[in-house]
């Protein structure tokens, strides 16, 4: 009886190998779909955000935006996790609040209304610690408002395309293009 495919692509690597970065650092190489789903060995997946980029808040918010509009949230929540981590530590809550919206977008776009509805509401508080003080341009208000909604949404059992979800981060299409 043949190996189920995902099992079956994994047996080309010697048991007990693990991919590793140009460091030596133990990384997971196996390509990964829109959703950050890893697909077997050799499959095309799409390209993986790099790990450790320093942007700056602006060019953040511009890639996270651009990841989420193309439908892509789990790479959005990666860049924003960089920002949480190289960023000021006065800004860490803001940065691991708009990862956390981000990875909910990633869990109701792959229909855990569970998991998807309690990261969004976890960034929605720690965003919302910020209240109205809006740092770099951000719709504070708004994306919580969104969050909150999407929550109660997703927990209904609507399972949109995750593209449609995306959020304003800056809170219209016209003031992104303009940061």
């Amino acid at each position: 009886m043949p190996l189920p495919l995902p099992w079956a692509a994994c047996q080309t690597r010697a048991m007990g190998e693990r991919d590793r970065d140009e460091a030596g650092r133990a990384r997971n190489a196996r390509p990964r779909d829109g959703l950050g789903r890893p697909l077997p060995y050799g499959a095309n997946g799409v390209q993986r955000q790099p790990e450790g980029v320093a942007r700056s808040a602006g060019e953040t918010l511009r890639e996270g935006q651009r990841l989420l509009d193309e439908g892509m949230p789990f790479h959005a929540h990666e860049v924003f996790e960089d920002a949480w981590k190289s960023g000021p530590e006065a800004e860490g809550d803001l940065w691991r609040g708009l990862a956390q919206l981000a990875v909910g977008v990633t869990h109701a776009a792959r229909g855990n209304p569970t998991g998807a509805a309690s990261l969004l509401r976890r960034g929605a508080d720690g965003i919302g610690r910020y209240g109205e003080s809006a740092p770099h341009g951000i719709d504070i208000t708004g994306l919580c408002d969104w969050a909150r909604a999407l929550a109660d949404s997703v927990q209904t059992g609507a399972r949109p395309e995750a593209a449609s979800m995306a959020p304003r981060l800056l809170g219209s299409k016209e003031t992104d293009r303009t940061s």
